[in-house]
């Protein structure tokens, strides 16, 4: 389906000509030419027929039998030559433009283009196109190029050229006209964005990088302010990104490269050779970390804080809320001797917090966010569960009289072991909870306590150590609430831990609740 707003960067910057090889391809077409896709379909209609394929049979059994090899090799390729004529010659500004070449030589027989939003076209080539394989008339994959408009039929979706992709389950719901609405958030990516533009401001060598994402990590913004000059679509290569970042920061330059933590998935080879090894300053911005709601397993970034964390020398922090974002953001555009990588969740601001003057993390330094009292339970929260453990201390404190401590590590690598033993030392029990897959932050935390002695048992009584971390299975898209209630990841889920925990040490806990 050739609709065209896939992920390449076409007409980016203020570029006039189409970037990257398939999007110059596909440039000529255009469901403008209505006439010339109605003709394009009426030729899809014949040369996926049972009688033009019958031909076609009979002419290539023809050819062998009473050609040479060579000859014969030449009539085949005569085949494809014709059928790309008739298509682009006669009928110039019908879509095809001689793409049709392209995908032959790659092995498929290309039909099209054709008008998708003309369904009995649609439907008849789609049927022929079966039937041609289901009576062995075709042999090769077919390739059947499909032109359709973003957002056909809904004028604000044709409009709005990178909006209302996502389903949402809140379409079009008519609201009271009582109904308080609640003042909108902004989303934790524009948060990034305007926090990277003041940046941008202060330091004129800091450079932005996106994989075909402007509008989703907020790069976009970023080169509103300061142009092409200083902001670099890659198109759908998140390896080059990588690779480019290094090359930019080896210039003295600071790269932010800006990819979802799915994403930079692709990177990887990248990031650990040419980045790491490097020991190059480049600035991952890792959006859509954790689980996502409606974008699904596909975009979930459950498996950075691991696949990061294990990399010599990398630094690695995680935002709680929208302040810890900015502070972060401010804080990697001043590390200038280290690969950084910062993850934050999809969502929006909570817009409860005061926002100060962004300032410097030290890193490898972690913060008490709340300081229990009975010398019980502590939970040690990275990143955007910071929140539900707070939530939680809260509940274990009204209805079990258990005062926890709650602890924000802020950073996975360095880690604040100094924090991690207090907790250990001072608590009969540690949670650790995160949003990402097993072996990220809760086993560097379990790595401090082991090499530390911390649960040996030996002269003292050894901490007990529990994980909180995502399910070992892909969690399908829904709300974002009911992803954390799937994940057991939530308030009550940290409750229930907690007391677990606490039975297993001997910790006699009772209800002060009255019922």
């Amino acid at each position: 389906n050739d609709n065209g707003q896939v992920s390449l960067p076409t007409f980016y910057n203020q570029v006039k000509q189409p970037v990257g090889a398939l999007s110059e391809t596909l440039a000529g077409t255009s469901t403008a030419e209505t006439r010339g896709l109605d003709i394009q379909g009426n030729i899809a209609k014949v040369e996926t027929s049972q009688a033009f394929q019958n031909a076609r049979q009979f002419a290539k059994n023809a050819t062998k039998q009473l050609l040479p090899d060579q000859l014969s090799a030449a009539a085949a390729k005569l085949d494809e030559y014709t059928r790309d004529f008739v298509k682009t010659v006669p009928f110039r500004g019908s879509g095809s433009g001689s793409r049709g070449e392209l995908f032959e030589q790659l092995g498929f027989y290309y039909v099209g283009p054709i008008d998708g939003h003309d369904m009995d076209t649609l439907v008849q080539v789609l049927e022929n196109i079966r039937q041609d394989h289901e009576d062995g008339l075709l042999q090769k994959p077919v390739f059947l190029h499909i032109k359709t408009k973003k957002g056909y039929g809904y004028e604000p979706a044709q409009k709005a050229s990178d909006k209302l992709h996502a389903v949402q389950p809140k379409f079009n719901v008519p609201k009271s006209p009582d109904e308080k609405q609640k003042p909108k958030q902004p989303p934790l990516t524009k948060v990034f964005a305007d926090q990277l533009v003041r940046e941008g401001e202060r330091d004129e060598k800091i450079v932005a990088i996106t994989a075909a994402m402007p509008g989703g990590t907020g790069i976009g913004i970023f080169e509103k302010r300061f142009g092409p000059e200083r902001t670099f679509d890659v198109g759908i290569a998140e390896q080059h990104a990588v690779t480019f970042a290094a090359g930019l920061a080896a210039g003295g330059l600071k790269p932010f490269c800006a990819i979802y933590s799915t994403f930079l998935q692709r990177g990887y080879d990248q990031l650990v050779h040419d980045v790491a090894l490097q020991k190059l300053p480049v600035r991952f911005i890792l959006d859509r970390a954790g689980l996502v709601g409606a974008d699904g397993a596909t975009h979930c970034g459950a498996f950075d804080l691991s696949y990061l964390s294990c990399i010599p020398e990398m630094m690695v922090c995680a935002s709680a809320d929208e302040a810890e974002l900015c502070h972060m953001i401010h804080t990697l555009a001043q590390i200038d001797d280290a690969p950084t990588a910062l993850r934050f969740p999809r969502g929006s601001a909570y817009g409860d917090i005061e926002m100060p003057p962004p300032r410097f993390l030290e890193p490898g330094k972690g913060r008490i966010a709340r300081e229990g009292r009975d010398g019980t339970l502590a939970i040690l929260s990275i990143g955007g569960r910071l929140r539900e453990s707070l939530k939680a201390a809260e509940e274990l404190e009204e209805k079990y009289g258990i005062s926890a401590t709650v602890a924000d590590a802020r950073w996975v690598k360095p880690l604040d072991k100094k924090l991690v033993g207090w907790l250990a030392s001072d608590h009969r029990a540690v949670i650790t909870i995160e949003e990402n897959a097993i072996g990220g932050f809760g086993s560097q935390v379990q790595q401090v306590l082991l090499d530390g002695g911390y649960l040996d048992g030996m002269g003292k009584t050894p901490v007990a150590l529990r994980s909180m971390v995502l399910p070992d299975r892909w969690i399908d898209h829904n709300t974002p609430e009911l992803q954390y209630d799937d994940a057991k990841l939530n308030a009550q889920h940290i409750v229930d831990k907690a007391l677990a925990v606490l039975d297993r040490v001997g910790v006699k806990v009772k209800s002060t609740v009255q019922g």
